[in-house]
């Protein structure tokens, strides 16, 4: 029986020597697609291929965090039931949205476990490299599950609670092996530390848009902020501010500046490519209008986001009136990036786990924070506390699926859309 890779999804399947047992369209043999070092970087570009769909950051996992942190301040109008039935924290077992993310990262799971099987046959001078990529990828995707589909690591319990499956092999035909339990949430975090700090020993910081090493340490600094590790987080966003400015990343001096590119911007971290061939990014899809190409409006902004701004503040400028409400045209053109990290959610990571350790690790709390004020051309903080760093970070990040996240992590709730009823972390 032979066994078939598909390019760009690595999905295997058995099938028998018959002419009518045809293999699935752009697929391989996988003894031939995993025989060379040419082979095995085309499948490595799959695995991107498969990151950068809607279902995972091609816009999903930013949308789902925004509808599941609506908090009163955003709201959905389309018609896709799906996304209501995050925003109404009320999901049904056959929502096709949940059951296509938890699909498409096991498929870039899959994807990366078979280039790490494959390593030997790649060139030697790029070995390393690749398994890099491969792992940032594996660990990237397991930490998004981990934070959607299991408990927060804020809820303690972490040895019990338990997480998703760790695979961690390649799945190269169904069999009763391939049904894996779930993992405890310890488990997974400490998969998804080994990926990444590996992955960023071995990226190098010039890799045109794909993952660099300063990449994966702004991953990293994401998953030590969540497990609540401040030391590791504020030195991972250091590491990560450090790499990222020698080579030549910076602030944007407008705000709007650093959304609706075509290419990264000099601030992007790390983002999703966008153009009319590889045209993914539901974020677009959903908050923008027919106008620019787009649904009709799904997402509309609230007036209690607004109370969070302070006045005169640039980041105000995002916000314009469409079909009726207030929109952000953070997500407003067509075939441009899906941003994933950027560079001043670094600074805001610094600045918050610096003030939590009474540190000044790579610069003091206050400078970081007034670093992000004075870009948004808001006069510079005199003191700065734990509070007006969470604030200064709410309104940065907002509609770019940080705030869930952060209420998880901080331990806080979530109010309900349509009662006075709350959602604990």
């Amino acid at each position: 029986m032979k066994k078939y890779i598909i390019i760009g999804l690595v999905i295997l399947f058995s099938g028998c020597a018959d002419q009518l047992d045809l293999s699935p369209q752009q697929s391989v043999d996988q003894d031939l697609a995993l025989s060379t070092d040419a082979n095995v970087k085309r499948v490595l570009q799959g695995a991107y291929s498969e990151i950068r769909t809607g279902d995972l950051y091609g816009g999903s996992l930013l949308l789902y965090a925004e509808m599941l942190g609506a908090n009163g301040e955003v709201r959905w109008e389309g018609t896709f039931n799906q996304p209501r039935e995050m925003y109404n924290k009320n999901i049904f077992v056959n929502n096709s949205f949940v059951q296509g993310t938890w699909s498409a990262a096991y498929r870039a799971i899959n994807v990366s476990n078979n280039i790490l099987a494959s390593l030997e046959v790649v060139n030697a001078e790029d070995r390393s490299q690749v398994e890099g990529e491969a792992l940032f990828i594996r660990g990237s995707m397991f930490f998004e599950l981990v934070k959607f589909y299991a408990l927060p690591y804020s809820a303690g319990n972490i040895q019990s609670n338990l997480g998703v499956p760790l695979v961690l092999t390649p799945t190269r035909q169904i069999n009763e092996e391939s049904f894996v339990p779930r993992n405890t949430v310890a488990e997974v975090y400490a998969q998804i530390i080994s990926d990444l700090e590996k992955a960023e020993a071995q990226l190098p910081a010039v890799n045109g848009f794909l993952a660099r090493n300063y990449v994966a340490a702004a991953q990293l600094s994401r998953v030590y902020l969540q497990m609540q590790d401040y030391v590791k987080a504020r030195d991972a966003a250091n590491r990560a501010i450090t790499l990222a400015t020698a080579n030549g990343k910076m602030l944007t001096s407008n705000y709007l500046d650093a959304f609706n590119t075509d290419g990264d911007s000099i601030e992007d971290l790390f983002s999703i490519q966008v153009n009319t061939q590889d045209s993914d990014n539901d974020m677009f899809l959903y908050y923008s209008l027919p106008e620019f190409g787009a649904r009709d409006g799904d997402v509309a902004i609230l007036t209690p986001h607004f109370t969070f701004y302070e006045a005169g503040d640039d980041r105000l400028n995002q916000f314009y009136e469409g079909a009726g409400e207030e929109r952000t045209a953070k997500w407003r053109d067509q075939f441009k990036n899906v941003k994933v990290i950027r560079l001043a959610e670094m600074y805001l990571t610094r600045a918050e786990a610096n003030f939590r350790l009474g540190t000044s690790e790579g610069a003091t709390p206050l400078a970081d924070l007034n670093r992000i004020r004075q870009r948004a051309k808001l006069p510079a903080a005199t003191t700065v506390s734990l509070a007006s760093i969470l604030a200064e970070r709410k309104v940065e990040l907002a509609h770019e699926g940080q705030f869930l996240h952060d209420v998880k992590r901080n331990q806080g709730s979530i109010k309900d859309n349509a009662s006075n009823a709350t959602f604990s972390y």
